[in-house]
């Protein structure tokens, strides 16, 4: 059967290149398809190619900026924070691109269409001859990540901005780094900063208590990287509480349905922590519950060939890219190392449904994940910790290259596709 509904699929005259997904995986690789491989596959007479978006947000955001937007629009230029995604495809033929306002409810790999639950309160069955998965993770607090929409987003902001002034206490619970950019951002901005010959805030004005379940923060990078954390933290006002784990949280719902209540946390342990603002940091969940089981890894990311990162058990021409997909561990400069790769691989198998021989076209291109120690995190608005490519940097290269304004300086060419705009 199969077989049967792919070969009518191929016969139809529109064909569909779905992406799902708005954000850097999403939008990167519909910029890439649109530049270099429409423009270039043969028979267009016959055939006319689409690249679809389907994204629940109308905006891409620079989503490592949370940790510092949370606080007040005031932080970024919010013009430059979330983009239009419709107007950034703005420069593509007519008929060439189309934008669907909505969420995947239901992927059928085996007839190859994504259902679609549109913002409007509409259900629409999308037909798809190629398929991205690009749905990226969800946070488990609404402050840090674009779960649905910018307005609920803003809203969430709006409620914990509201609360901010009168907290006197705020735990975190994660030490990775969103927790800690987020604990480095609120200290420095409630707490001020100790002086140089201080090696902590003694009393500060709204105590922060980081809570992680590791033996160190930051366990992507060394142990001494992330002791020099500690030791910025603490002169903004954090604590960190290690190997304790949160255990359950009073009233149900605060930090991830209510972000601005006070809570009581109980450890494993049994100790408890009261809070007058919470804020669950811990780690993603992937936003993958359209897909069918079998096509998901035990942690629930999409099962993505490693290598073409094509998904292997989902038929032809479905691929995964991001933090969705199994291929690397979540990270955006992995994530923009994978498009040229997936972009060449999307081209190839185009070619290849479009006749062309396979001695012709060349091999797979092949993605490898560099597992070298990379990982950058500013505390505050001048101090961080971080290595690239196996090398510590010093504060002040963390600061220039994402503390100062956490990536935002990089994501114009991204949004607009100028980033893509020579085939790589």
């Amino acid at each position: 059967m199969a077989q049967n509904t792919t070969t009518a699929l191929e016969s139809q005259k529109n064909k569909n290149l779905v992406v799902l997904g708005g954000s850097y995986g999403g939008v990167s690789t519909a910029h890439y398809l649109l530049k270099h491989v429409v423009p270039n596959l043969p028979d267009k007479a016959s055939f006319s190619y689409q690249v679809i978006i389907v994204s629940a947000a109308a905006q891409a955001m620079c989503r490592p900026a949370c940790p510092r937007a949370l606080i007040s629009d005031g932080m970024f230029p919010q013009v430059k924070l979330f983009i239009d995604i419709p107007k950034a495809f703005e420069q593509y033929p007519k008929g060439s691109f189309r934008f669907i306002h909505g969420t995947a409810t239901e992927l059928d790999h085996t007839n190859r269409t994504i259902s679609v639950s549109s913002a409007a309160g509409n259900t629409e069955k999308v037909d798809f001859y190629a398929l991205v998965i690009a749905t990226g993770a969800s946070t488990p607090s609404p402050l840090l990540g674009l779960n649905r929409d910018i307005e609920f987003l803003r809203t969430n902001w709006a409620a914990f901005r509201k609360a901010l002034p009168t907290a006197k206490s705020i735990v975190i619970a994660g030490g990775g780094p969103a927790g800690i950019e987020t604990a480095g951002e609120l200290g420095e901005f409630l707490n001020g900063r100790a002086g140089w010959f201080s090696s902590k805030i003694a009393n500060p004005k709204v105590p922060i208590t980081v809570v992680t379940a590791g033996s160190n923060i930051l366990p992507a990078l060394r142990p001494a990287i992330a002791k020099t954390a500690e030791d910025y933290l603490a002169k903004v006002g954090v604590t960190v509480v290690k190997n304790a784990r949160v255990k359950t949280v009073t009233p149900h719902g605060a930090g991830t349905d209510i972000v601005s209540t006070k809570t009581t946390l109980t450890l494993e342990d049994g100790k408890t922590l009261d809070a007058d603002l919470y804020i669950p940091a811990t780690g993603t969940t992937p936003n993958t519950g359209f897909i069918p089981e079998a096509l998901l890894t035990a942690d629930r990311r999409v099962d993505t060939n490693a290598s073409t990162l094509r998904v292997d058990n989902a038929g032809p021409r479905v691929y995964a890219v991001g933090d969705a997909a199994s291929y690397a561990r979540p990270a955006v400069h992995l994530i923009l190392n994978a498009i040229p790769v997936l972009g060449a691989n999307i081209k190839r198998d185009l070619l290849l449904g479009a006749g062309k021989e396979e001695s012709s076209i060349g091999e797979d291109r092949v993605y490898k994940e560099d597992t070298r120690e990379t990982q950058m995190v500013p505390i505050g608005k001048s101090k961080g910790v971080g290595a690239a490519m196996g090398y510590q940097l010093p504060s002040f290269m963390v600061w220039l290259i994402k503390g100062r304004d956490y990536w935002l300086w990089t994501t114009g060419n991204l949004w607009s596709g100028k980033q893509w705009a020579k085939e790589s």
